[in-house]
């Protein structure tokens, strides 16, 4: 799997690489400095995962992102950023990122963040959508915006399993799982995991059993 990471500054780069490989084992690294590189190392290898400065040279912030989901729509694109305010973040969201990555953030937030954009869904971390729920994509009041995975997630709140049961029968970390969890209460628009069981079946959605 060919996977892009592209940061001018070379410290920065490595330590990105180095928690790309670790969430993604069977991975071929692809680097850039510069939006140039970029383009180049897109045409060449049509990477199925990019994470990406927004201020590196030539990038010209949403305008490459806009450039990135216009010419590589499948590639799921991570936006890396020290700017970290509210306008930026939903303007990245609403420019199509799969994910918004501060770089101030801990390493173990990028890994999740990953394995979330790689299993379908959309990552912001939950310290951020607390403070700018406002802000991010408008939620509906229906599953459709809901991804597989989360969709999962979902059927196996409405057995009221726990996230530690979620985790063990999806394989996934209950991380991952309370990423999920955020995601769907944003998305039916609800306060909690009760009340998104109660839209949930209200909408007709099944708990996943026979």
């Amino acid at each position: 799997m060919n996977v892009l990471v592209a940061d001018d500054h070379p410290l920065v780069r490595d330590a990105l690489c180095r928690t790309v490989q670790r969430a993604l084992v069977q991975t071929t690294l692809h680097e850039a400095a510069d939006f140039e590189g970029v383009q180049a190392q897109c045409a060449a290898f049509a990477p199925v995962l990019a994470l990406v400065d927004l201020n590196m040279p030539g990038m010209n912030g949403l305008d490459g992102l806009r450039w990135l989901r216009q010419n590589f729509p499948v590639m799921a694109v991570i936006i890396a950023s020290g700017q970290e305010d509210a306008p930026t973040i939903r303007a990245v969201l609403a420019t199509g990122a799969r994910g918004f990555f501060p770089k101030s953030a801990a390493p173990e937030l990028l890994l999740q963040a990953i394995r979330l954009v790689q299993a379908g869904g959309v990552y912001v971390p939950e310290g951020v959508m607390a403070d700018f729920q406002d802000g991010l994509p408008p939620a509906r009041s229906d599953t459709a915006g809901l991804t597989p995975r989360q969709l999962d997630v979902l059927q196996q709140l409405m057995r009221g399993l726990p996230n530690k049961l979620i985790a063990r029968d999806l394989r996934l970390t209950e991380g991952t799982v309370k990423i999920h969890i955020a995601a769907i209460l944003r998305m039916l628009q609800v306060r909690n995991r009760t009340e998104a069981v109660v839209r949930a079946r209200s909408l007709g959605v099944g708990d996943g059993t026979s």
